[in-house]
């Protein structure tokens, strides 16, 4: 829904509006587990949101933030008792010390199948086990796409030249190069406001502007 208002907001449509989940920017970060996590501190801000939701989205932020600081601080030494039980659940036995939040990261291992082994201090609610598992699962993915959109946020300013040929750029697509080649965006924010153009293709567009760069000062350098 924020990625259609946004479209029709911002960008307008030439054709009939189709909605594609590729559409969305940074959807590994965009999802609908976590929307409470992105957006109750927004909606408390606006007084949307009342005291008994704020208190209980409080409490639910306080048991993932505990339980997540559990998971990093519990060893499972290899060899021991908990390592057997882990054993039939892994493609080999365990040969060093891993924290659980470390096997929760494997795909064979889930929260439950952890919990029993390890077993939480106090019951953890169903919604507070699933947030974690997907974070922790996810976590390289998600730390990847945020250094994207910090990388892009850093060189939004960046100028792209007027003379730019979009065709020699490598790894758009050619309904991306011929949107950049029409409207001959003066940098790279806006060209994130056009159409069809992706964070990813951004991200493309970036590295060849930067190289670019980077090849035009090689004779001033090599001269000094």
């Amino acid at each position: 829904m924020g990625v259609l208002i946004d479209d029709l907001v911002t960008l307008g449509t030439t054709e009939p509006y189709r909605m594609f989940t590729s559409r969305a920017e940074y959807r590994l970060q965009l999802r609908e587990d976590n929307a409470d996590l992105r957006l109750t501190s927004i909606g408390r801000q606006l007084h949307l949101i009342g005291d008994t939701q704020w208190r209980q989205f409080n409490d639910k932020c306080d048991a993932i933030e505990a339980e997540q600081c559990r998971l990093q601080q519990t060893f499972i030494q290899a060899g021991s008792v908990e390592a057997a039980q882990l054993k039939p659940l892994l493609a080999k036995p365990l040969s060093r010390e891993y924290s659980l939040a470390e096997l929760l990261k494997r795909p064979e291992i889930n929260y439950d199948a952890l919990n029993r082994i390890s077993p939480a201090p106090l019951p953890v609610a169903e919604v507070v086990a699933h947030q974690i598992a997907i974070q922790c699962k996810y976590a390289g993915y998600i730390e990847r796409q945020q250094q994207d959109v910090d990388r892009l946020h850093r060189h939004e300013a960046m100028t792209i030249p007027s003379d730019l040929d979009f065709a020699l750029i490598d790894g758009l697509s050619n309904e991306i190069r011929q949107k950049l080649q029409e409207i001959k965006p003066t940098n790279l924010a806006r060209a994130g406001r056009i159409p069809g153009v992706t964070p990813a293709a951004l991200s493309i567009l970036l590295i060849y502007l930067k190289k670019r760069e980077l090849i035009s000062r090689l004779p001033a350098t090599a001269n000094g």
